[in-house]
């Protein structure tokens, strides 16, 4: 049996993808950055609410047939918030207050690193407890989205350094 459905994983992912929209949103919108950073950071913030919609579009009929019949949904989803929130950033507002307070593009992109490799370890740490064929693909999903952004922010880090 699998620790985690569909529903609650892709949860989880939504709400990482919100925590990183408002970090790479606030990074975008500094002064002090030239326009082929501030056009980087755009494009990621972008991604973000690309794959949070990408994701929530696995979600099948049954899938969301489930979740009308859950009656407790909201107060489950407001669970994985929480653990979201205690893991990857605090909240929308403490990836804000990051990207704002960075002293420089590097430690914004260093930041954005971890924050990509945390929720890569997070998602890593879920799959080994998945057995549910359906979950593992929603996983594998994820986690190749999450990948790409490390493997992108890695490259761009090179023409900053």
């Amino acid at each position: 049996m699998s620790l985690y459905s569909v529903n609650e994983v892709i949860e989880f992912a939504v709400q990482i993808e919100k925590n990183g929209y408002a970090f790479y949103d606030e990074a975008a919108k500094r002064k002090d950055l030239d326009q082929r950073s501030r056009d980087f950071l755009t494009y990621l913030r972008d991604q973000e609410l690309n794959h949070e919609k990408s994701f929530l579009a696995l979600r099948t009929d049954d899938d969301l047939a489930a979740l009308n019949l859950a009656q407790d949904w909201e107060m489950v989803s407001n669970y994985m918030r929480a653990i979201i929130e205690g893991r990857i950033f605090d909240s929308p507002q403490a990836a804000i207050k990051k990207a704002a307070e960075a002293k420089s593009l590097l430690e914004i992109v260093d930041s954005a690193i971890a924050f990509e490799k945390d929720t890569l370890l997070f998602f890593h740490a879920i799959n080994d407890g998945v057995t549910n064929p359906k979950v593992q693909a929603v996983l594998r999903r994820i986690i190749t989205e999450e990948v790409s952004h490390v493997l992108k922010l890695n490259d761009f880090k090179k023409t900053i350094i």
